[in-house]
């Protein structure tokens, strides 16, 4: 095995428990966050598989915008939630 597929490997492990934790999360934040890291990692999983435009796209839309979308949207439910009580 060489150095790329044992870091891809391991790249896939923490995946796998980063996305877990994604679903078992207590708090919303917490799972957007975890989301927002899972997208972050699946990039330099892209880099290494040599598929720079894939992680390009998945750098500014799953981890920029998307994660932007969620936090702004949770804030803006926990604003309103807060107004009506």
């Amino acid at each position: 095995m060489t150095f790329v597929e044992i870091l891809l490997l391991v790249i896939s492990v923490i995946l796998l428990v980063i996305a877990f934790m994604a679903v078992t999360a207590e708090k919303l934040i917490h799972a957007v966050l975890y989301l927002s890291a899972l997208s972050m990692l699946s990039v330099v999983a892209f880099v290494l598989l040599k598929a720079p435009d894939v992680a390009i796209t998945e750098a500014v839309i799953g981890s920029g915008i998307i994660t932007a979308l969620f936090v702004f949207t949770l804030l803006s439910v926990e604003r309103k939630k807060g107004k009506t009580e």
